[in-house]
């Protein structure tokens, strides 16, 4: 069980033992799942969209088919979240911390509605970690109007996909041999994505 954990959070083995098939599940996963906030979404895409070009014979897909996919695991991703949210309603915010799931990850995602306003946090959502599985789920227990969360759920997923696959893709082309510093490139776009994060719960622990 362990073992199958630990490949679900390397983007390499999810899509070598995996295939594309895994892939959009775990795309699904960290935007629909309460469990799926540890998954490596930024950096599955981003390797998807390098690999799609390296090493086509792994995904077996042209780019655009492969984006378009990925697009639609992570809009129907947020929608169960929605739908969760929506059916869980505040019962989440009584629910006991497990291994699987921390109150203060509510609490963080709340922190963006508050200071950005339900639509922006939904597209700006995708690029953070941790708070792009539960805003979803947030916009279900505040019920977000479903319209405008439809909006702004395929407007996010849109940006969030076709930037990061599109920016591995392209990098194949300009640095051919970008696969042999995969791992320094995992570092910076973990690092990257979890700055805000870390600056709001400083500002917390500040206050």
């Amino acid at each position: 069980m362990w073992e199958f954990l630990k490949q679900l959070t390397d983007p390499n083995s999810i899509i070598l033992y995996g295939g594309l098939w895994l892939l959009l599940f775990v795309i699904f996963a960290e935007t629909g799942l309460l469990v799926g906030f540890f998954l490596p979404g930024d950096n599955l895409i981003l390797l998807a969209g390098i690999l799609c070009k390296s090493k086509p014979e792994l995904l077996n897909v042209s780019y655009p088919f492969l984006a378009l996919l990925m697009i639609t695991a992570a809009v129907v991703g947020n929608m169960f979240g929605y739908w969760f949210g929506k059916k869980a309603g505040e019962k989440l915010y009584k629910r006991d911390d497990s291994f699987l799931f921390k109150k203060k990850h509510l609490e963080v995602t709340n922190k963006y509605y508050i200071r950005y306003g339900g639509n922006a946090t939904l597209i700006l959502a995708r690029f953070l970690p941790v708070v792009r599985t539960f805003a979803p789920v947030i916009a279900g227990v505040i019920k977000i109007n479903f319209g405008k969360f439809m909006l702004f759920n395929v407007v996010g997923a849109i940006l969030w996909i076709v930037s990061l696959s599109g920016i591995g893709y392209f990098l194949v082309v300009v640095f051919p041999d970008i696969t042999n510093y995969m791992g320094y490139i995992f570092i910076a776009l973990i690092v990257l994505t979890a700055i805000p994060i870390v600056r709001l719960l400083f500002k917390k622990e500040k206050k």
